[in-house]
């Protein structure tokens, strides 16, 4: 997958050393670096998952969550105890049930962005029916199902080819399986997302015909439209590269593939650290919590944080406007 490698890259191709250790440098800084933000992260969407009962900070806790295990896994695992550490032959039973948990979290965090998309799109257009169907209790459920159906659908993906040693023609198993990820990792997500994006738009703009006031989009709007657009631009040179490594090119004969494929794999794992940002820019609420919790670690910060406005708690920037009024996240 990002770093399905049964083994290094031969060691005596001077070629391919350069981007190698390029590689390694800029995967080590993607786990280290984000990985304390989406600790920070997970424990302030607990805390407000805990304090408000909304299910839509159940979607972004779940979603900071499998961004953790895709960095855990894919990248530290992956890129730096396979290639930088070890370098060697590895067992090729524990390089495919590997694959498996790479595809696994991948799969679970494309699809819990779905399903907060699909929570969303329920609070705006159907806002009763969503009061009735979205509680945390049921949300635990789906998220916990949806995560049992990320570790099932990656299990076809222990037969995955190794993309890096592909000295032999692809057979219809690696074609398969190709389209299969391309499918389910992009373009059916990605049409799901324009497909309720546009939705919602449309929603919001003929809501302001219907009763003639100004409404503005709601910051929870323009962070799901900003999430939904930033991994569809970060994912879509990989999805290119695979389709065109299928049937056009081999990294065993093309080091130009074989660069793209790493640059490909680097910019699609941008996209585990930039949702911090979003909550940040959206939500007074996120950032006096993250505050909170920066305080409360913090050897240098003896005073006592300010307690939560448990009146206006919700009175934020997350609440949406206009048809959301009643059930902002």
């Amino acid at each position: 997958m990002l770093c399905s490698r049964s083994t290094g890259i031969p060691r005596s191709s001077q070629s391919q050393t350069f981007p190698l250790c390029w590689a390694n440098t800029f995967n080590f800084s993607l786990c280290f670096v984000p990985a304390p933000v989406n600790i920070l992260t997970a424990v302030a969407l607990s805390r407000l998952a805990v304090r408000t009962k909304k299910s839509s900070y159940w979607y972004l806790l779940a979603l900071t969550a499998s961004d953790i295990l895709t960095q855990v896994i894919i990248i530290f695992m992956g890129f730096i105890l396979q290639m930088a550490i070890l370098a060697h032959e590895g067992p090729h039973a524990f390089i495919h049930t590997f694959n498996v948990l790479q595809f696994a979290t991948n799969h679970a965090s494309i699809w819990v962005t779905v399903l907060l998309t699909a929570d969303r799109y329920v609070a705006l257009c159907h806002p009763l029916r969503y009061r009735m169907l979205s509680y945390p209790e049921r949300t635990r459920k789906i998220i916990a199902a949806v995560f049992g159906a990320a570790l099932a659908t990656g299990i076809p993906f222990y037969w995955w080819l190794d993309i890096w040693h592909d000295s032999q023609p692809p057979t219809t198993v690696d074609k398969v399986l190709k389209w299969v990820h391309c499918f389910t990792m992009y373009f059916i997500p990605c049409s799901i997302f324009l497909a309720t994006n546009s939705v919602i738009v449309c929603k919001l703009k003929w809501g302001k015909r219907v009763d003639g006031h100004h409404r503005r989009m709601g910051k929870t709007i323009a962070m799901l439209m900003a999430v939904t657009t930033i991994f569809t631009v970060l994912w879509a040179p990989r999805t290119c590269v695979i389709l065109f490594h299928l049937y056009m090119g081999s990294t065993s004969k093309d080091q130009r593939l074989h660069v793209a494929l790493n640059l490909a794999n680097m910019i699609a794992m941008l996209n585990t650290t930039v949702n911090f940002f979003f909550y940040c820019f959206v939500s007074k609420t996120f950032r006096r919590t993250a505050g909170e919790v920066i305080r409360s670690c913090s050897p240098f910060c003896t005073g006592h944080s300010q307690p939560p406005n448990k009146g206006g708690f919700l009175h934020s920037a997350l609440k949406p406007q206009g048809l959301l009024e009643n059930v902002s996240l």
